[in-house]
């Protein structure tokens, strides 16, 4: 199984109103200015998607909305973290139901399973579904890290197709692909290694900052694509302080502050997070508000 994933795909924020409702329609306003921007694809209901605060019933809806509002122009993966394995199952089957063109599968939440126990979910899942998945390997947020060898007893599950690359180890990239070929794409999925990542192989950023600066991630990637090394090291350089947040535990509230900031969304957010107050506001509004300021001008053709 083969898919075209590539690109800047964001980890869409799912828009709320101030109450904690869903707000559909700005999410599928955001879309509109992302796709705008040269994104190429959304990841809808990762952790930016905030996928834990949200009943069954909810992310289908985001997912069906998220769909429809791109219209087929680009692939609308789903995320896909659930307490048990057959929860999971079920989370995919309401999410192919819903439209979805692919997965973004994560390990098992609040039990921290050990390799054995990740593979064996992945392969489950895997063949559960006819669609194409994303395995989201995130060893700082989920404590369990798939190696290059827990990939290769995977690579037999066909529609395994790619792996959204997040251990915080530049050297990975190198290695799956040592190891494994091209059997895997494999996209950058911290945004503060993102110019490592491509330069080593990477194919596409799963990314949380291009909620906020669209353009500028788009431009960073395709630079770097393209081997313009130089340009995309200023472009970078920029683009730091704001990619640190998104390594955050506060990823969600911070990125949400600077779409609102930026005019691409509302900080809003469901209980037990709520919206940055006192000193911590005032910081991170400090660094985007930087960012704002001192926005550069991007490099033709970029």
């Amino acid at each position: 199984m083969t898919t075209a994933w590539k690109g800047v795909i964001p980890a869409l924020m799912t828009e709320m109103k101030q109450d904690g409702a869903l707000d559909l329609e700005a999410t599928a306003r955001h879309i509109e200015r992302c796709l705008a921007a040269g994104c190429e694809g959304f990841v809808m209901l990762g952790t930016l998607g905030e996928n834990s605060s949200l009943a069954a019933e909810e992310k289908a809806r985001v997912v069906r909305s998220a769909v429809e509002a791109a219209a087929g122009r680009v692939p609308v993966l789903s995320g896909i973290a659930e307490y048990t394995t057959a929860f999971a199952i079920e989370a995919a089957r309401r999410a192919e139901k819903a439209g979805a063109d692919g997965l973004m599968v994560l390990p098992c939440m609040v039990y921290q399973q050990d390799a054995r126990e990740a593979v064996t979910h992945f392969r489950t899942l895997a063949r559960n579904t006819s669609l194409p998945i994303m395995i989201y390997n995130n060893r700082v947020s989920y404590k369990v890290d798939l190696s290059p060898e827990d990939f290769a007893e995977l690579a037999g599950e066909s529609n395994i197709v790619a792996v959204k690359e997040s251990s915080h180890d530049s050297r990975r990239i190198t290695d799956m692909i040592n190891r494994l070929g091209d059997r895997y794409r494999l996209y950058c999925g911290v945004d503060d290694l993102l110019l490592e990542n491509v330069l080593f192989g990477a194919v596409g950023w799963v990314s949380g900052m291009a909620n906020c600066f669209p353009k500028e991630s788009v431009a960073l990637f395709r630079l770097a694509a393209a081997g313009r090394v130089a340009e995309a090291l200023a472009l970078y350089r920029w683009f730091m302080p704001l990619l640190h947040l998104d390594t955050a535990v506060k990823l969600v509230q911070y990125i949400k502050l600077a779409n609102q900031m930026t005019g691409e969304g509302a900080e809003w957010v469901r209980a037990p997070r709520l919206t940055l107050a006192g000193e911590e506001r005032a910081r991170i509004e400090a660094v985007i508000r930087q960012a704002i300021e001192t926005r550069p001008s991007l490099p033709a053709a970029a």
